[in-house]
């Protein structure tokens, strides 16, 4: 008997993924393999397993990318300065190569012609997988089935699940759509679609409303090494366990929410609400510590590299040949980004307490405003002179051509 062909799912247990294993096998002649990232997504991946098989997948994997997906793409957009938008650390951006990575690896192993995933047609993850699909394995079918099937609405898919007996954790009376990682948690959908309707208290999971937080600040120190983030107050942890020791200290202090209206990939805008409490930690240490080390002119050109990295991590240009570049570009400007932090949270604040590099330009004899023997301050008058001279003749000129 000849064996079925195999699709791979990206499998979470959410409602989008459990009703689609149950269409692929419903409208494709081919087994199911599920497929499940482990990005830091806590319980919810308890008794995933049992309920992919009883959905009907033909086998299921679960996979532990916690320290990859921390060591390898949030540390590496941490040490770009990359923020999308100003604001979006790029919690979920970040999170979708490195789960997309591993499902062409389970498709080899599988031997599967297909891989398929829950993203809308309307959002940017549908983009994010797929460029890595074709990055990484050109020659696989992508089954995308929210731009084929025939529901048009999350409360289609809750009515849908509940026809075939399928538990899914989302109800029509609270219809949040949640991406849950290590670095952050988003939430879109319901009443949030209307970006004049505050965020309910009882949302958010994992940092505390102002109200709720301490009266005293408490004072974190990150050692960084070549950009990289190593330790909290002098202990060395692994990548994923220094993120959720600083999840555990902007958590308790009200540190790392945002609420945007962001333009999608696919040029709409979107009202997201996220929780990235270690994270924005991390990127305030990790800044305050370049401002130390890096020189002027190195700083500002980053400034702009950052954005386009921002920028590229969103859209999922992860792996392409620009984004090797700027890589390459990051890592040289981060060689000597080794040093301490010292900061001290508090309703919702990070203050700067202190900084402090072997490799620091800041001289105190250049910097100083008492008396100095290494800067002569007569020496500024030759350098405004020259530095202004094409304002001011430009200046006389136009003052002659009005005489």
């Amino acid at each position: 008997m000849a064996h079925k062909k195999k699709i791979v799912l990206a499998y979470s247990g959410g409602l989008d993924t459990s009703v689609i294993l149950k269409w692929l096998q419903k409208n494709y002649d081919a087994d199911i393999v599920a497929y499940a990232a482990d990005v830091g997504l806590g319980n919810e991946l308890d008794g995933l397993e049992d309920k992919a098989m009883r959905t009907g997948a033909c086998s299921v994997h679960v996979l532990d990318l916690k320290e990859e997906f921390v060591r390898d793409y949030v540390f590496r957009a941490l040490k770009a300065g990359a923020v999308y938008e100003d604001q979006y650390l790029l919690g979920t951006s970040l999170a979708r190569p490195v789960i997309a990575k591993h499902h062409v690896e389970i498709a080899r192993k599988e031997g599967a012609y297909a891989v398929s995933h829950g993203a809308t047609g309307k959002g940017n993850d549908q983009v994010r997988f797929e460029l890595t699909f074709k990055a990484l394995a050109p020659d696989l079918q992508i089954i995308a089935p929210w731009r084929t099937w025939d529901f048009k609405s999350r409360t289609e898919l809750i009515n849908f699940a509940k026809e075939n007996g399928i538990p899914v954790p989302v109800t029509v009376e609270k219809p949040y759509s949640m991406d849950k990682n290590c670095l952050h948690i988003s939430y879109e959908g319901g009443i949030l679609e209307d970006p004049w309707n505050e965020p309910k208290d009882d949302m958010f999971l994992t940092t505390k409303n102002l109200r709720e937080t301490p009266d005293t600040p408490d004072e974190v120190t990150i050692g960084f090494e070549s950009g990289v983030p190593v330790s909290v107050n002098g202990t060395r942890l692994s990548p994923y366990n220094l993120l959720t020791t600083l999840n555990e200290y902007g958590g308790k202090h009200g540190i790392g929410r945002v609420d945007i209206v962001e333009n999608r990939l696919v040029g709409i805008k979107s009202r997201g609400v996220y929780e990235t409490p270690g994270g924005t930690i991390l990127w305030q240490a990790h800044r305050q510590l370049e401002t130390l080390i890096l020189d002027r002119a190195t700083m500002h050109f980053k400034q702009h590299v950052a954005i386009k990295f921002g920028e590229m991590a969103y859209n999922g240009e992860w792996f392409c040949p620009l984004k090797e570049a700027i890589d390459a570009f990051i890592d040289k400007t981060q060689e000597k980004v080794t040093g301490e932090v010292r900061l001290k949270l508090l309703k919702g604040n990070m203050i700067t307490a202190g900084r402090r590099s072997k490799y620091s330009m800041y001289n105190p004899e250049l910097a100083t405003f008492e008396k100095e023997s290494v800067y002569n301050q007569k020496d500024a008058e030759g350098f405004i002179n020259l530095f202004g001279l094409q304002i001011k003749y430009a200046a006389l000129r136009d003052r002659a051509a009005q005489e």
